[in-house]
């Protein structure tokens, strides 16, 4: 079985009636229509969710898992359901595979406190590389430091590559863990994980994947990768804010303890003893974003629907055409030249900040994303401040960036 099966396959989508679903498009900002170029920080909601989260406020909405009545069971069936869609969208083995957290920092953060904060010691080492999101770094640093492991660092090359030779040597006896991004929120690089991870499994170590930049855009199959965890966003995947996924392998989540404590991740409660709950409800304590794994499952069969295939040809197609006309403007350096990249455009303007750069091309409607990107390191390997960014999604289009690169030659008359 394969992970997010094509119910559309042709490679000339129909842009203008995929943009129809997104409301959020038809506007104008500034008295210009709104090119929204920031899907690598959020992407927009298609109607199909909004309509699904608004009818299960509007009709079913109760709390899960402890009611008899009908309210309840029709909230439950639909929080699980939306588990089950995940499941195959991803092609988990299990529905107890797939852990509701709040977004991938979440995820990732369980999995350090429980997986690695229980299992670390003096001198053991957590692997990651140069291009990590913030998320994927902080939280290692806190378990190392709540145990006296230690974080080592892949480099990366001037394409914003990770040298894998590097990443070889590093791989060590000390290492007890390989985390690291599929692909890179700040320059659009699309890591070699299928190498990686086949290179830590020789050494018997696990590997963790920050998917969130990867799952709107390609087809993500968790069995075919051979990952232990794999952590995502609902929200850069067309789906509502404040819900997210962790995938972790079945074997590896039922030896660990439970991150949170509270309802719903128990089985009975005594002063004396707490037994908890089977998977994957071990590790969702509390009242869960109902509304918003209800949202995501609709997401994820809008997706299904578009066809993840055909969704990776289009934004290759204007990652293609927007390189070529930013390119074009005088001045601008791209940062991250890679040869595999997701349709991410890290760029500067010399003699400008990218800040301006974001407040100029606002007042023409495009609205693109400016700062570190929480990923500081990468900043500072390319000696530069903060880059601004154009991120696209399958609704983009090629006149879009068009307007981008002419509103960056404007940029650069009002500067000179």
């Amino acid at each position: 079985m394969s992970a997010n099966p094509d119910t559309v396959l042709t490679t000339d989508l129909d842009i203008d009636a995929l943009r129809a679903d997104f409301p959020i498009l038809h506007q104008e900002v500034n008295g210009r229509p709104l090119a929204y170029l920031d899907n690598a920080a959020s992407a927009q909601r298609p109607r199909q969710v909004i309509d699904a989260v608004s009818h299960y406020y509007g009709s079913d909405h109760a709390n899960v898992h402890r009611g008899v009545h009908t309210l309840s069971q029709r909230a439950t069936d639909a929080f699980e359901g939306a588990r089950t869609k995940v499941r195959r969208f991803i092609n988990a083995r299990s529905d107890k595979e797939i852990i509701w957290t709040r977004g991938t920092t979440e995820a990732i953060n369980l999995v350090a406190q429980s997986w690695g904060r229980p299992r670390l010691g003096e001198g053991d080492e957590i692997l990651i590389t140069w291009l990590e999101h913030h998320a994927n770094i902080v939280p290692w640093q806190i378990v190392c430091e709540q145990t006296g492991a230690r974080l080592v660092v892949t480099p990366m090359d001037d394409t914003g590559q990770i040298r894998l030779d590097e990443f070889e040597r590093l791989l060590g006896p000390k290492t007890r863990l390989v985390a690291l991004g599929h692909v890179s929120n700040a320059l659009g690089t699309v890591n070699p994980v299928h190498h990686v991870i086949a290179m830590a499994k020789e050494r018997g170590v696990p590997v963790l994947l920050d998917g969130a930049q990867a799952v709107p855009h390609m087809t993500v199959d968790v069995q075919d990768l051979d990952c232990d965890f794999y952590a995502f966003s609902g929200h850069k995947m067309f789906g509502p804010t404040g819900i997210g996924v962790l995938y972790g392998r079945e074997s590896i989540l039922a030896d660990m303890p439970p991150w949170q404590g509270g309802g719903d991740m128990i089985l009975a409660v005594g002063f004396d003893e707490t037994v908890y709950n089977e998977l994957p409800w071990k590790f969702e304590a509390g009242t869960p974003n109902i509304a918003g794994a209800v949202g995501l499952g609709a997401a994820v069969d809008y997706l299904d629907s578009v066809g993840m295939s055909n969704i990776a040809r289009r934004e290759a197609t204007l990652l293609e055409h927007a390189t070529r006309v930013l390119e074009e403007v005088p001045g601008l350096r791209i940062i991250g030249t890679a040869p595999g990249k997701a349709a991410v455009i890290s760029f500067i303007l010399e003699g400008i900040h990218p800040h301006d750069i974001g407040t100029i091309v606002d007042h023409e409607g495009i609205a693109i994303r400016t700062g570190h990107h929480c990923a500081m390191p990468v900043m500072e390997y390319f000696g530069v401040p903060a880059t601004a960014r154009a991120s696209f999604a399958f609704y983009n289009t090629e006149e879009e960036a068009d307007r981008l690169a002419e509103a960056l030659v404007k940029t650069r008359e009002m500067f000179a």
